[in-house]
């Protein structure tokens, strides 16, 4: 029987070696000490990635151009959900920021979820 002591994670030392034991204990039934001691360290292992290794919300409009691209939608396409093709294009230009009437139209056409969209993102000024 594996013999394990399940401690925080303090340093990139413990973090590599609670990914070591999760390893070793991955086949563990559910219900029983090895398996809610996988799900313990599991828990412990996305804490420390959320708190040391964040993954930032994408670009809104980077978000939008990803899901035109798997969708193989073209700016036509994108100016009938925003209501216009100077729109569209002013949007992927990052010349004009999104309303809450096109996050709106964004979400309910493209399922893009409303925290990417509303999400800030700069606007390049042009001189």
């Amino acid at each position: 029987m594996l013999n394990i002591t399940i401690k925080p994670i303090k340093n990139l030392e413990d973090y590599r070696n609670a990914l070591n034991l999760v390893e070793q204990l991955w086949d563990a039934e559910p219900d029983t000490l090895k398996g809610d001691q996988l799900d313990i360290l599991v828990i412990l292992i996305e804490r420390y990635e959320e708190i040391h290794f964040p993954i930032e919300s994408p670009d809104p409009i980077e978000a939008i151009k990803f899901i035109m691209e798997q969708k193989s939608l073209t700016k036509t396409d994108l100016a009938r959900i925003l209501g216009s093709s100077s729109r569209a294009s002013e949007i992927l230009s990052k010349k004009r920021k999104l309303s809450l009437k096109m996050i709106r139209s964004l979400h309910d056409k493209l399922h893009i979820p409303y925290e990417i969209l509303a999400s800030e993102y700069n606007i390049p000024s042009y001189k």
